[in-house]
């Protein structure tokens, strides 16, 4: 059914560029609030409507179909009186005119602008990486010449031993590769898991038949007589023959259309508490913007950020200088691992601090299960789950809202329920009976 105008919609016209998922998720919180701009254009530069990237590694592994990915259709957009631009990129900004052109020569005026523009692969400065056979695995065109260069086999090198990398690499060898993952850090993950976990982790993926080089140091690619790549070699001498290598080290923010128009740019578009801009009318979001000097590149804080600039966008504007509610704050996030079969689930800081956090561990060898949680003064601050994660969600829960777990602490390690049912006790004694001792 065709979309009906609100009564209440202005009538600003508001530009969105980027159909990723921040972009996208933007223009669904709009859409489910009456205040919205009347006149919403979405421009992407891929050819294909908004898709769920975090689906790309099980589409490389080939447990997924290629349409499960898709968010909306372009017919959903037309339905919804959104006008979809897609296959084009932004070139230019004119702030003074609040116009913008297109590499095709479009032009299109805004009262607002959000720039979405997502993220680039990280490339370090190493002799070689842009050789034929080199990949990255950003988006959709990324994961199908992936998927079309294991389907000549051989030898594949991952460069990254974070969470990309090792999605890559498993992606890959479901596709019949010989996989080598390279990390530079001493442990897969360093960044959300500690040792004990990592170990367990690069145990299971040797077992499936990585090769996995931690402490790695890339020195250079080398070329064959066609010119393209056929092998990495490593700082210790080591030479991995590679017929593909996948670059998996990270992102950077994509800044270049921000710089362009002259807006504030470090690492990424400077944003203030409500997504805003050096330029009033110029808004940022998701992997591109910088928040007192945060970058990022997982959804949850992205997510928060969609509900705030969506806030901001429709206000009343016969108040425009009012504000929201409630403008954007750092909030912890979660860290979970999308490799079938393997389950991991981390928040918090990676090792404890000497002398200033509490270590509760539990392992069982024999089911692969391992957990280990960091405390303050009876807080969770931190936790590592390998294996079973159930419980992960309840103890993230109970580090966000600060919860003195004391009460608890002799069953924290035992998972959610029965640690939530000394909580329960604790709270239902009266206060004439002394609370139950912590084991």
């Amino acid at each position: 059914m065709p979309h009906q105008q609100s009564t209440t919609a202005t009538t600003e016209h508001l530009v969105i560029v980027g159909n990723g998922m921040a972009g996208h998720r933007l223009v669904e919180a709009l859409l489910a609030r009456a205040e919205r701009p009347s006149h919403i254009t979405v421009i992407g530069a891929e050819a294909a409507p908004a898709y769920n990237r975090i689906l790309l590694s099980p589409l490389l592994a080939g447990e997924m179909e290629r349409e499960a990915l898709t968010l909306r259709n372009a017919e959903w957009y037309a339905e919804q009186g959104i006008e979809l631009v897609l296959g084009e990129r932004v070139e230019t900004i004119d702030r003074t005119a609040r116009r913008l052109t297109t590499d095709t020569g479009r032009e299109l005026g805004y009262d607002h602008l959000v720039l979405a523009t997502g993220s680039n692969p990280a490339r370090p400065p190493v002799p070689g990486l842009d050789l034929p056979g080199v990949h990255v695995f950003r988006d959709l065109n990324d994961a199908e010449a992936l998927a079309s260069a294991a389907e000549q086999g051989g030898n594949a090198v991952v460069i990254g031993g974070g969470l990309l990398g090792l999605e890559a690499a498993e992606g890959l060898r479901k596709r019949g590769m010989q996989v080598s993952l390279l990390q530079r850090a001493e442990r897969l993950m360093n960044r959300q898991l500690d040792l004990t976990a990592a170990r367990l982790l690069e145990n299971e993926l040797r077992h499936r038949g990585l090769d996995i080089h931690t402490g790695a140091q890339v020195e250079r690619l080398e070329a064959d007589a066609r010119g393209h790549v056929c092998a990495v070699h490593l700082a210790d001498g080591t030479r991995l023959a590679a017929d593909c290598v996948v670059l998996a080290i990270g992102i950077v923010p994509n800044v270049e259309l921000g710089r362009v128009a002259g807006l504030s740019v470090n690492r990424g578009i400077v944003v203030d508490v409500w997504l805003t801009t050096s330029d009033p009318a110029i808004h940022a979001l998701g992997e591109c913007c910088e928040f007192e000097d945060r970058t990022y590149g997982l959804v949850e804080p992205i997510w928060h950020q969609v509900d705030v600039l969506a806030d901001r966008l429709c206000l009343d504007h016969d108040h425009a200088d009012a504000e929201p509610a409630q403008g954007y704050v750092e909030q912890p996030t979660a860290t979970k691992l999308k490799v079938s079969g393997i389950s991991l689930y981390a928040f918090g800081p990676t090792d404890p601090e000497p002398g200033g956090h509490e270590v509760l561990s539990y392992r069982d060898p024999q089911q692969g299960d391992y957990r280990r949680l960091l405390l303050r003064d009876g807080r969770l601050e931190g936790a590592v789950l390998y294996g079973d994660t159930a419980s992960g969600p309840w103890y993230f829960e109970q580090a966000l809202a600060g919860r003195d777990l004391t009460p608890c602490r002799s069953a924290l390690l035992l998972g959610a329920s029965d640690a939530q049912l000394l909580l329960d006790d604790a709270l239902n004694e009266s206060p004439q009976r002394p609370a139950k001792e912590a084991a």
